[in-house]
């Protein structure tokens, strides 16, 4: 009996929680879904529900160029960043090589220096080869994530090495056996990498609004179109950022078993 209650209290302990967590999002959409006299109402039902916020935010804005060159610029950073800490993690993990230890300490040193410190010395550069204020100078700084190589490369180092030696006595290249043998058994890993490295890339603020100057080429800035000397226009603005929202709450939606089983399994946290 005392062991189903404490049961029961750890269940409703956790769905308060859970509540709590999503009630924020829940009154992003509410906000949303108001008519425009009724967005700061305080009612937890948007009752009579409306879409005038979309249809002001997309006469605007441009919510589809917004939308695509969100999506362009997330899944080319994280690709790039899951592509170059496969390739670096492998290394540090399979090869012998003068000073790799301490290599790879610098390597994994540079997660510790703040954006802030390196945004500087990027921007000057980009400005130089011309790319300021194009995506392909918010996703060129961020080809390559210290934190990713880390957490492959602990994967690598446990990886059976008899499994490496037998692909070799067969007479594979290091190139076969990263990608034959190496890469599928690393696949619950390298999903729940690459879903962080996704999300991470998919709500950046900070960078974009640095390089992008006269242009608001992702959703997230947007919102600053609805931000004014006069006051913000919650409206539009709430229903830009359910939009930047909901990608990757249908991500979670549709692929939950799939991402559940991918952080149990790969030890990420």
């Amino acid at each position: 009996m005392i062991e189903r209650l404490r049961g029961v209290g750890r269940h409703l302990l956790l769905g308060g929680v859970a509540i709590a967590c999503a009630f924020p999002v829940y009154w992003l959409f509410a906000t949303a879904l108001r008519r425009p006299a009724d967005v700061m109402s305080l009612s937890p039902l948007p009752w009579p529900l409306s879409l005038d916020s979309y249809t002001d935010a997309a006469e605007k804005v441009d919510l589809a160029g917004l939308f695509v060159n969100t999506a362009v610029v997330a899944l080319c950073s994280a690709a790039a960043q899951l592509l170059v800490a496969l390739l670096a993690s492998y290394a540090f993990a399979m090869y012998s090589f003068p000073f790799r230890r301490v290599l790879y300490l610098a390597f994994v040193g540079t997660w510790l220096v703040p954006f802030q410190v390196t945004m500087l010395p990027n921007y000057v550069l980009l400005n130089r080869f011309g790319l300021i204020d194009t995506l392909i100078g918010v996703v060129l700084p961020t080809l390559c994530s210290a934190l990713a190589v880390l957490l492959l490369r602990q994967h690598m180092a446990s990886f059976p090495a008899e499994l490496v030696a037998a692909a070799k006595l067969d007479g594979r290249s290091s190139w076969s056996i990263l990608w034959t043998v190496v890469v599928p058994n690393l696949r619950p890993a390298l999903a729940a990498l690459g879903i962080l490295l996704f999300v991470n890339a998919w709500n950046e603020y900070f960078w974009p609004a640095v390089v992008l100057r006269r242009s608001n080429g992702v959703l997230q800035l947007g919102l600053r179109s609805f931000m004014g000397t006069e006051g913000e226009d919650w409206g539009p603005m709430m229903a830009v950022a359910s939009l930047a929202c909901l990608p990757v709450l249908l991500l979670y939606l549709v692929l939950q078993r799939q991402i559940t089983n991918a952080f149990v399994r790969s030890g990420l946290k």
